[in-house]
Formats: C-alpha cells, sequence, structure tokens
C-alpha cells in the first residue's frame, strides 16, 4: 500500500464514495444460499442428507457488481435483462428496497431469471444447481439496454460490464455502448467471459482470472513470469488501456500501457478464505467506484484487493461495508 499511495489518500478516495456513480450492465440473476449441516449418508445413494435450517435470495451476477457499490455507498445504475416470473418479481423487490432505479430492466418473456442454488453445508459448498437460458436476449431488447445507456450517460463516472456469458453481453450490445461513451472519456470496465477477448476490444479494463487470461492469450500458466508474458500479450493485442489479472491466493496483477507496459503486483489479503463466490464481483465493483471516485488504477486495484480479502472471508455472496474497509487500512 506505502508503494501505491498513503492511507490518508486511500481514506479520502474512500470518502468520495457518495459522491460517485457506476453503470453496471450485464447478465442479472439471483444467487439462493440453501444453509443446512450434514449428519449422515442417504442410504439410497452414497451423498449426504443436508438438514435445511435456513435459505436466503441475495443479488446475483451484475446485481451483486451494484450490490457490492450499493453497500460501500455510491451510486449506481444497473440495466439488462431478466425473466416475467417470480424470480424476476423478487430482484426487482430488492433493488426498489434499495432505492435503486429499475427502469434499465428489460423484462423478456418465455425467458427465466437466472438462478444459481448453492447448497451449504458447514460453510462448505455441497452442490450448485442453476435454472437458466442462455441463449442471447432479443435484438429489441439490446436496443432497450443501448437506448437506457445513452439516458443516463452523463451520469456514471465509469461503467461496469459484467458478462456471465448468459445471452445479454453481445457484440450487438458491445457495439452499442461503443457508440454511446464515444468522446465521453468515461472509463469502461469489463469482467470477461468469452475466451476471444476480441469482443471486449479498446476498453479501458479488463478484469479476467488467470485461467480467463491464459485461455486468451493462448498459454498456460506456470509461474509469474508466464502471468507478466500473458499480460503484456493482452494488452497489445486487444488495446486495453489496463488489465487485472486475478490470481486467487497469488493476489492479483495489473498491466498498464503508458510509455511502455508496466506491471504492479498485489499480494493476496485474505487471512482465511471461506468462500470465493462473487469475490469477482466485488473486485470490479470496488475498482470502477474507486475510479469513479477519482483514483488512479494502481490506487484502485489496490483498494479492490484489499477488499477482495475482506469479501473472501465471508461465506455465500458477500458485500463490504466502507467502514470494514477502512478497518483493514
Amino acid at each position: 500500500m506505502k508503494k501505491i499511495m498513503t492511507k490518508k489518500r486511500a481514506f479520502e478516495i474512500i470518502e468520495n464514495f457518495p459522491k460517485s456513480s457506476v453503470l453496471v450492465v450485464g447478465d442479472i440473476m439471483i444467487d439462493h444460499f440453501i444453509w443446512g449441516s450434514v449428519k449422515r449418508i442417504s442410504p439410497e445413494a452414497p451423498v449426504p442428507v443436508v438438514e435445511v435450517q435456513s435459505d436466503n435470495y441475495m443479488l446475483g451476477g451484475c446485481a451483486n457488481v451494484l450490490n457490492n457499490i450499493f453497500s460501500l455507498g455510491g451510486k449506481a445504475y444497473i440495466t439488462g435483462a431478466i425473466g416475467s416470473d417470480d424470480m424476476g418479481e423478487r430482484l426487482l423487490g430488492e433493488l426498489r428496497a434499495r432505492h435503486i432505479d429499475t427502469e434499465g430492466i428489460i423484462v423478456e418473456e418465455g425467458r427465466p431469471t437466472t438462478l444459481k442454488t448453492r447448497i451449504v453445508a458447514h460453510s462448505q459448498q455441497v452442490v450448485r444447481f442453476d435454472r437458466e437460458n442462455r441463449r442471447p436476449i432479443h435484438s429489441g431488447s439490446v436496443k432497450k439496454i443501448v437506448n437506457y445507456i445513452e439516458k443516463v450517460i452523463d451520469k456514471p463516472g465509469a461503467i461496469v460490464i459484467s458478462d456471465y456469458s448468459k445471452g445479454v453481453v453481445s457484440a450487438l450490445l458491445l457495439d452499442g455502448i461503443r457508440e454511446v461513451i464515444a468522446g465521453k472519456g468515461i472509463i469502461v470496465c469489463v469482467d470477461p467471459k468469452q475466451n476471444d477477448f476480441s469482443l471486449y476490444r479498446g476498453f479501458d479494463i479488463i478484469t479476467p482470472n488467470h485461467h480467463e487470461a491464459g485461455r486468451a492469450a493462448g498459454m498456460e500458466i506456470m509461474d509469474g513470469r508466464d502471468i507478466v508474458k500473458i499480460g503484456r500479450t493482452l494488452l497489445d493485442k486487444f488495446d486495453f488501456h489496463a488489465l487485472l489479472i486475478t490470481r486467487g491466493e497469488e493476489g492479483m496483477t495489473l498491466f498498464e500501457r503508458k510509455e511502455k507496459a508496466t506491471h504492479t503486483a498485489f499480494p493476496a489479503e485474505a487471512r482465511e478464505v471461506f468462500d470465493v463466490t462473487g469475490a469477482g464481483d466485488t473486485v470490479i465493483g470496488v475498482f470502477a467506484l474507486c475510479v469513479a471516485s477519482g483514483a488512479t488504477f494502481q490506487e484502485a486495484a489496490a483498494l479492490a484487493n484489499h477488499a477482495a480479502g475482506i469479501a473472501v472471508g465471508k461465506v455465500g455472496t458477500a458485500t463490504i461495508s466502507r467502514d470494514e474497509l477502512r478497518e483493514v487500512l
């Protein structure tokens, strides 16, 4: 932290969160957690019997990115698609309870709202099952999303494109975003899912994990030198301004295109990892909010790294607060 910024500077950025806003675009979903305990094995098959104690529904996908921004005091806008079903209504209710504008959420008839259900026993995930339709959303829905972005484009200080490969993020949508932001000078951060990063070409910063980065570069990661080679390759090939590779227990590495490609490593901050669910959402959400609050990419990466260290120490789709972030500083 000392090499990147002073504690005073970090606190200045955090204090700017309530005055800053981020637009989140992408795959909206709900995370359903079923909590219980295992005391025996089923007589019907060699599987654990989970005695259910409770369950809860949480904002997931790009809605979790938004929730991280909201929990830190930032203003958040969201656009994407959901289904005309009970889960969609539940999601809209969760957003309205937070006084978040839902105008940008498109409802598609005949499409289910993506629901991921995880059964967790003794802080360990036993199984996950998904209800979803990954086909691309209709071109009319894409047009409505782009129109919403155009309507609010002067409000956010940064945009997050959260691609979970559930049908919202496509070449058509991204081309529409490029047209809307042309000449605006707004920072666009992308959390990718496609192996071909050419889809995201030219956006400001992309935040793959090390597996995604390796696949996109067509290289296998064996050690730290491979990460550096992969980072510089992706930066040059796809014309990103910066690249933030998350590396699990190894932390994360930021690559920037300045006079020449530079890289900065951030060691992992987690003291004990319970659950990595949604950690990538925390990273990109905090990073974008920091940038919208006036942080440099290095400063934003440092604070996002601290935030991720807090989030993975919690079970489930976790968010963090400004007080928690201040405390670790």
